[in-house]
């Protein structure tokens, strides 16, 4: 029974980990997505996103709380606020992608500089965090906290990425190599 729950325990840890690393690359390039456009975009097109994007929930509900609170952010912004916050995710999704990459690749080097990088990404999202609340950031807070530590589990237990995938997602490994057919004999 105690085999059972830690072998459920095991697999769970194994899951929430490479589940993780997928969500830190997709949010790494969504940060990408909306970080290049900032540094390209005027105060005045950002404007006419945001009404484009809330018009239709404004239109059913002209107090909708999301909508009014994404217009009027939008309106606080500069040509040095948009550049700003176009570097900052720029950096911080390419850290991200570029961490999950390495990840991916396989090696376990990595892993010590990946949970240093995510640590650094961490305390600057914290600041934030202090600077001005946001449920969001706290959430890529926890999320990357969770991965620090499910990284440095791993990485003790001497693991890589895909010793993790052939464990838990066996089936992703072997298509992989399904697709290759074996080289012809001589």
């Amino acid at each position: 029974m105690a085999a059972s729950r830690s072998a459920r325990r095991e697999a769970l840890l194994d899951w929430t980990f490479l589940i993780g690393v997928l969500l830190k690359g997709v949010d790494g390039l969504i940060e990408l997505l909306v970080g290049i456009p900032l540094l390209f975009l005027t105060p005045g097109q950002i404007s006419g996103v945001a009404r484009w994007l809330t018009a239709s929930e404004l239109s059913e509900d002209p107090d909708s709380a999301w909508a009014n609170l994404l217009l009027r952010e939008v309106a606080r912004f500069g040509h040095a606020s948009l550049a700003i916050g176009g570097i900052y995710l720029i950096v911080h999704g390419a850290v991200k992608l570029a961490i999950v990459v390495a990840l991916l690749l396989g090696t376990r080097r990595i892993y010590p500089w990946a949970v240093a990088a995510l640590a650094l990404l961490t305390i600057v999202q914290i600041v934030d965090l202090f600077l001005k609340f946001s449920v969001g950031v706290l959430l890529l807070c926890v999320l990357d906290v969770l991965i620090i530590v499910l990284t440095i589990r791993e990485w003790r237990e001497g693991r890589s990425l895909h010793d993790v995938l052939r464990l838990r997602a066996p089936w992703l490994t072997r298509r992989g190599r399904a697709a290759t057919p074996p080289p012809e004999p001589e």
